[in-house]
């Protein structure tokens, strides 16, 4: 990652800006009991970095069988937008980028939620007005891992992909990333990946960003 000439960071926001995973499963629990299918004895982390498409894919056997996949959906966002203006930060978020944006470097988002979803949680966060756009699960064809949300992402800053360093916290979001040709910084599972730079937390990240500018 040193030798890459860094000019913009690419953000997923679940998990990584804005610990919205909790609230992203119990809207995922309540929606599905209110069909009646009971999710509570599963782990909390079978569905992270997962678009609502493949979880439906999962459960749909599961499910009642008149049940559509939008009214599915729409039961677990309209929980998850009730309650997403009290989401708090990620240990550091709002100080990180802040100071990135010092740095003089260009940030956007790259989420695999939907847009309703990504503009409650940018709203949450507090950030909008420092990062440069947002890509959400309903500006692609494919989601992560495909790499197809950060090449997005890089086309909208006008980019290489080379130029631009992704910082994720989920697997699928680190291959889609490291797919898309992005330089890749990752918080919990996906700094378990090759070719990931592991942080134990984001303050980290200023010091990978100066030592890549120096």
């Amino acid at each position: 990652m040193t030798e890459r000439r860094l000019n913009a960071i690419a953000w997923d926001i679940d998990g990584t800006l804005v610990d919205s995973e909790p609230l992203h499963h119990r809207s995922l629990v309540e929606a599905c009991r209110s069909f009646g299918l009971d999710l509570s004895g599963r782990p909390d982390t079978t569905f992270v970095g997962l678009h609502l498409s493949d979880i439906w894919t999962v459960l749909r056997p599961e499910l009642p069988a008149g049940l559509s996949e939008a009214r599915w959906r729409e039961a677990i966002r309209g929980r998850y937008l009730a309650a997403a203006p009290g989401l708090h930060e990620i240990a550091g978020a709002r100080m990180v980028i802040g100071q990135i944006a010092g740095m003089g470097l260009r940030q956007i988002a790259v989420s695999n939620s939907a847009r309703a979803v990504v503009d409650a949680n940018l709203a949450a966060l507090g950030v909008g007005a420092v990062l440069e756009g947002s890509v959400s699960f309903d500006d692609v064809s494919r989601g992560k891992p495909d790499p197809e949300p950060y090449l997005r992402g890089a086309a909208l800053l006008g980019l290489e992909p080379g130029q631009v360093l992704a910082v994720e916290d989920s697997e699928p979001g680190a291959r889609s990333a490291l797919a898309a040709g992005l330089a890749v910084a990752g918080l919990g599972a996906a700094g378990d990946l090759d070719g990931v730079r592991r942080l134990s937390r984001l303050a980290d990240l200023i010091g990978i960003l100066e030592a890549c500018r120096n």
